[in-house]
């Protein structure tokens, strides 16, 4: 992306901005970045999947053999889950993953 110059602001591009504050792209920075931003997304995706099951962190726990702390550790993004731990809290909370090919 190119950076947009007005007469009141410069407009950067999104990764001159992460190329700033965490690295280039390959440093390992950035990659610890990319992990910390991909564990938070996941736990909003399973925190939001919990809540319109309208089950809580405790029940959840329950069903995948952990505790409530543990669940909101994920949720919160502190930690990122083994994929067994995530395919069972997909599973428990009534969802699936679907791995497919990308097309072309």
């Amino acid at each position: 992306m190119s950076i947009m110059n007005t007469k009141e602001s410069k407009i950067q591009s999104y990764d001159e901005v992460l190329d700033a504050m965490y690295g280039k792209v390959g440093t390992p920075e950035r990659e610890n970045f990319r992990k910390e931003a991909y564990a938070y997304y996941m736990g909003q995706v399973i925190r939001e999947a919990r809540k319109e099951e309208k089950i809580s962190q405790s029940e959840l726990g329950r069903r995948i053999g952990a505790n409530k702390s543990y669940i909101s550790r994920i949720e919160n993004g502190l930690i990122d889950p083994t994929i067994s731990t995530l395919y069972s809290i997909i599973t428990a909370l009534g969802l699936r993953i679907e791995i497919v090919r990308p097309i072309g």
